[in-house]
């Protein structure tokens, strides 16, 4: 179903798209086979050290394009008590490698439905104090009711930073009163301080409808990322794309600024230092806050880009051969098995087990493997060595 005909009819709702700027920034003209280096800048220039962390494949939700192991109909969630010793030890470790800084990246399945979900919250807020930064992510359908996102901003409120990717799926957010509720609740995320960017699959048979839907949230006041869809191995891009889709998902939606300015609640903690102006070109032009990701072409040239979630989109995800600092500056931790590995995508030896230990790197590896299979192990800090891919 086509939620809307035209832009005028959310003018006339009362939606107004006077500000609905594309962005200056066209991604397509990144040199990509020049680049040498490439990270988040939160991982560039601060001491942090990142977790990725299922914390269990079950899902409320069966979407047709879901990887058959990215979810389970079983309730497979290790112990919470297990949970928080395990925090406890990635942070020991980190701080003997020279970390103080951390994010917490949760994801599942569907991770809201750990039974401890809120008290591993509790259990990195009560940390805050001791750090130079934390921050904590959540990736979720966003289908628990507005009273569970009410005691969630209670429990995010002292971290540095909070953020959500609310993954938006249109088999089951499926009426439009469906989808005014789940833009309700990212809305009111986002007045105590929680940033939002929905993550749009654009599924290549039902383009136009999502990119519509896209439309009425961004105009909602909520970041829209269009993700294209991948294969089963999550390498490469499914065929079906025409030139129109391909130019769209090349630079999509355009992004908002961070929300402080929709912030009415919450006052965060400041972190102990700020990350360098981001400027390109000679004429020292400034780049928006939300351009997270930094590159670096052969004559050191820097260039810019909001989300690793695009890099797929152009191919750029094959970075065997290069230096790495995954397993060193950030871990994976998945189910349903309890592995502690350096990154989604590495094939090597796992880094150890939730439940029997586990020893990070001291330093950065070599990467052995032909692709990265998710923007998480992506925006990790890379380098080439001696210009070369293996």
């Amino acid at each position: 179903m086509i939620i809307f005909q035209n832009l005028k009819f959310w003018k006339n709702k009362g939606h107004y798209m006077n500000d609905l700027k594309w962005s200056n920034y066209d991604f397509t003209k990144i040199p990509y086979d020049e680049i040498v280096k490439v990270g988040q800048r939160t991982l560039l220039y601060r001491d942090l050290f990142t977790v990725s962390w299922l914390l269990g494949r079950f899902c409320n939700y069966r979407c047709s394009y879901c990887w058959p192991y990215a979810r389970s109909d079983k309730k497979d969630h290790r112990p919470t008590e297990l949970c928080l010793s395990t925090i406890d030890e990635i942070k020991r470790q980190a701080r003997g490698n020279g970390f103080n800084s951390f994010h917490f990246s949760l994801s599942g399945g569907e991770p809201t439905f750990h039974p401890g979900y809120l008290a591993i919250l509790d259990h990195l807020g009560d940390d805050v104090s001791n750090t130079n930064y934390t921050s904590v992510h959540m990736t979720s359908n966003c289908s628990r009711n507005m009273k569970w996102f009410e005691e969630y901003v209670k429990k995010v409120a002292p971290f540095h930073r909070a953020s959500i990717t609310a993954s938006y799926h249109r088999e089951h957010v499926n009426t439009q009163e469906k989808r005014e509720q789940f833009a309700d609740k990212l809305c009111f995320v986002q007045e105590h301080d929680v940033q939002v960017t929905i993550n749009q699959v654009m599924v290549p048979e039902w383009f136009d409808e999502l990119y519509e839907e896209s439309l009425y949230f961004h105009n909602r006041g909520i970041n829209v990322t269009l993700k294209p869809q991948s294969d089963p191995t999550a390498s490469r891009v499914v065929e079906g794309y025409s030139k129109e889709m391909l130019d769209k998902l090349y630079n999509g939606m355009p992004q908002r600024g961070f929300t402080e300015v929709k912030n009415k609640y919450v006052s965060r903690p400041k972190p102990q230092f700020q990350l360098p102006p981001t400027t390109v070109s000679k004429n020292m032009e400034k780049v928006p806050a939300h351009f997270q990701v930094e590159f670096e072409d052969n004559k050191g040239k820097k260039w810019y880009m909001d989300q690793a979630e695009r890099f797929n989109a152009f191919n750029f995800n094959r970075f065997k051969g290069w230096n790495c600092n995954s397993g060193y500056q950030g871990i994976i931790i998945r189910e349903p098995d309890g592995s502690i590995k350096r990154s989604y995508s590495c094939d090597d030896k796992p880094l150890g087990n939730i439940e029997t230990g586990f020893k990070l790197f001291d330093k950065p590896q070599m990467c052995i493997t032909k692709s990265c299979v998710s923007s998480a192990d992506s925006k990790i800090p890379k380098e080439k060595v001696n210009g070369i891919n293996l």
